[in-house]
């Protein structure tokens, strides 16, 4: 079975998607498009990820119950929303935007679902991620960088931590033991950005 492909894990990604609908994070003349499975602009050139791509992410990250998510390039804040979803309450996550305006509209969002574990911030320009003593077990990264970033890597977990990210047009699964790392490469896609 190749990860990501849990019939569990699966389901609960389906149900957390069923749950938090992305029209609930789009913007008013986006909404009638929000079941359609392909990006939606939000705003300063940023988009919403179509469902199909937002759920393999998903699946890839094998988030467990009262895990600690970083949510990177959290946009709409749908999200940090269905990763608050997965960890559920004994769970914490982060998600952090760059552009202000849409890390607050994001947070907004975020805040009429009644997810407490979880909040959206805006991301300290020139600062990737949010480092943390132990290290984040869950990373995810919704926007495409050149190459792999090390400062992200360093925030993962020690034993186990694991990242989903897009790096060009790859999406690559990144677990971290002790000082090695695994990369394995799970298909193109197409992302904004990572600045």
């Amino acid at each position: 079975m190749r990860e990501g492909d849990d019939p569990q894990r699966a389901a609960d990604v389906a149900d957390a998607m069923r749950a938090l609908a992305r029209a609930g994070f789009l913007p008013a003349d986006q909404r009638e498009h929000a079941t359609e499975d392909r990006p939606l602009p939000l705003r300063n050139g940023q988009t919403s990820s179509q469902p199909s791509t937002v759920a393999t992410m998903l699946r890839l990250l094998e988030i467990p119950v009262g895990a600690r998510v970083l949510d990177v390039g959290a946009g709409s804040g749908w999200t940090t929303a269905l990763l608050a979803r997965l960890v559920g309450p004994r769970g914490l996550v982060l998600g952090l935007e760059l552009d202000p305006d849409l890390a607050r509209w994001g947070a907004a969002n975020l805040a009429a679902h009644e997810l407490p574990w979880a909040s959206l911030e805006p991301a300290v320009p020139g600062v990737l991620g949010r480092p943390t003593d132990r290290g984040w077990p869950r990373i995810l990264v919704s926007a495409a960088p050149h190459e792999l970033p090390a400062e992200l890597v360093a925030q993962l977990a020690p034993e186990g931590g694991r990242m989903v990210i897009p790096v060009r047009s790859t999406l690559q699964v990144v677990v971290r033991t002790g000082d090695r790392t695994a990369v394995s490469a799970y298909g193109s896609y197409r992302f904004v950005p990572l600045r």
